[in-house]
Formats: structure tokens, sequence, C-alpha cells
């Protein structure tokens, strides 16, 4: 018996469903991280500390990002291709070592495997067909992580960019995750 691979039709459909699952799928993981998590104080400030390199690289990618305007490939998109979902991935390393329960960091590992990934492709199928230039940068760019040198880009980081893409409000995520696992760290630490 011979098996065929699923037709390309299916992959974009897949990657077109799982990619409206992006928003519920962080709300349920939201929702598992306040459940699980056993977080100390220790737990949570060493978290915090694995975490914004993430926050950082994710702001820094905000400020050169210019959403289906420009190809953008200055800033940390000289280095990688996707910048903020590396950042994600940094981010929720250091937010599963807060939350001192590793099977977050697995389903949050199967989520970005099964939900962010085929969405990466889908944006990157997008940014094929507006920028021409777009396969050449994928060559000579890795997807995620940096293994080459980075590529020369003109533009420069622009902190109007960065509030225009609203990656506060990662940022202010960010400080509102770190708070309830303080405040749940304290209620277990409480007589």
């Amino acid at each position: 018996m011979t098996q065929t691979a699923p037709s390309p039709g299916f992959a974009k459909r897949y990657a077109d469903f799982v990619a409206r699952l992006r928003v519920p799928a962080g709300f349920v993981l939201l929702a598992a991280f306040a459940w699980f998590s056993a977080p100390t104080a220790e737990s949570v400030l060493f978290g915090a500390l694995l975490s914004l390199p993430g926050l950082l690289l994710r702001g820094w990618a905000a400020g050169h990002l210019r959403k289906d305007s420009t190809l953008t490939t200055s800033g940390p998109y000289a280095y990688i291709r996707n910048p903020l979902y590396a950042g994600t991935l940094i981010v929720a390393a250091g937010m599963a070592y807060a939350a001192r329960e590793w099977p977050l960091a697995w389903i949050f590992g199967a989520v970005f495997l099964l939900v962010y990934l085929p969405a990466i492709s889908l944006e990157e199928q997008h940014l094929r067909k507006l920028f021409p230039g777009f396969a050449d940068y994928a060559r000579r760019v890795p997807l995620l992580v940096p293994y080459r040198g980075r590529i020369p880009g003109k533009q420069r980081f622009a902190f109007t960019q960065y509030l225009y893409n609203r990656e506060y409000e990662a940022a202010i995520g960010f400080l509102a995750g770190l708070a309830f696992l303080l405040v749940k760290a304290s209620y277990f630490l409480a007589p």
C-alpha cells in the first residue's frame, strides 16, 4: 500500500485555519499558565531575566517593521526573518521557567509547532507575493535562529514605528503576567 503526501491545498487550508487560532491559543495558554503555575519569587525573577531579551528583541523588531509597505531587512531582520516570533519563543521560555511547571513549556512548544509555524509559512507566502526581493532575502537570512552574518539594512529604529505596531501591548502583557506570578508566588508562601 502506498501513501501519498497531503496536497498543497491541505497545507494551505491547515495554515489558514491555525493562523486564526493564534489569538485564541494565546488565551488558552494564558489560562493554563494562570491555573497550573507554581511560581516562587526566585523563579519569577529568574524567568523575567530570561524573558527580557525576547521582549527587547520584539521591541527592536517592531521599531523597524513597516508591515506590507516595505520589505524590512534592517535591525533584527538583518539577522533573522522572524524576530517577533523568535522573541515570543524567548519570552515564553522565561515565563515557563517562572511558572515552574515544565508541562506548560511543552504545551507552548506544541502550540508554536502546530499554530505559529504554519502562520509563519502563510506570512512568508504573502511576503513573496508582495515583495519581489523576498525570495533572495529568504535565501540569505535564516528563519528564526541567526547563524550567518547580517545583511545590510537601510532603516533605523523608530520609536514611532514601535508605537504604531503597538508592541507596547506585549510589554504590558508581559508585566501583567509577571505581576500575576508574583502575587501567586506570595499566595503560596502565605501561612
